[in-house]
């Protein structure tokens, strides 16, 4: 069965581009407008992945983001968001709130498709014959995309659990931004390695006590301690 992806896009020509691309490549796809629509179509009929532009009517792409994450049935779902290249400022805000990944515009509508693919393979491999990790008061269970810190569950997102995961599996060992960039986003490692840096700030955050042990080796990358 093909993915069913959601993009929140109040232009029509975009939103035209990237429905053919992303049709022409099997993809089912539904096409809303207004953010507050957006909310609506998501409960009505969950998609596996959204693309979401942050300047909408209605309700905000940010806005529309938050929602998302606060609630537990969507807490997980995959979201990319679409900013103009002026809008750095809410671009880091939306990887902030949790967002997997941003792509500016204007875009290629070949790499849409790319990194649509990348997170949708990822989630699929996500959990297949992986062992569960243990260190510290950290525990993940990769087929039950469950972790817990001193016994109490965390919410993380997609992108982060695969960033935690690989961490993890690679304790004590230096990974460098562009390797992690490589290894849990897919992408080519010349990319924007900011994207590595907010989302490590952002699972930091929610590791509480056990967030110390996510070092970061100045001038190199990250590592996890254990």
């Amino acid at each position: 069965m093909s993915a069913h992806l959601l993009v929140v896009e109040d232009e029509s020509s975009i939103a035209e581009v990237l429905e053919y691309n992303l049709r022409r490549e099997g993809f089912e796809v539904d096409i809303v407008k207004r953010g507050d629509l957006a909310l609506a179509s998501i409960e009505n009929r969950p998609p596996d992945l959204v693309i979401l532009d942050l300047m909408l009517p209605g309700i905000d792409g940010l806005d529309v983001l938050r929602e998302l994450r606060r609630a537990r049935s969507t807490r997980h779902l995959p979201v990319v968001v679409l900013t103009a290249k002026s809008e750095e400022v809410d671009r880091i805000v939306g990887l902030e709130l949790g967002a997997d990944d941003y792509i500016p515009k204007p875009f290629s509508p070949r790499e849409v498709v790319l990194r649509v693919k990348a997170i949708l393979r990822r989630l699929d491999d996500q959990g297949r014959d992986q062992a569960q990790l243990s260190i510290g008061g950290v525990f993940l269970d990769p087929e039950a995309h469950r972790c817990t810190v001193g016994g109490r569950e965390i919410a993380l997102t997609a992108t982060e659990f695969r960033l935690l995961q690989i961490l993890m599996e690679r304790r004590n060992r230096v990974q460098t931004r562009e390797r992690l960039l490589s290894d849990v986003w897919g992408y080519p490692e010349d990319l924007d390695t900011r994207t590595v840096d907010t989302h490590v700030r952002r699972l930091r955050s929610k590791l509480g006590s056990e967030a110390e042990a996510l070092e970061t080796v100045f001038g190199v990358g990250y590592r996890f301690r254990g």
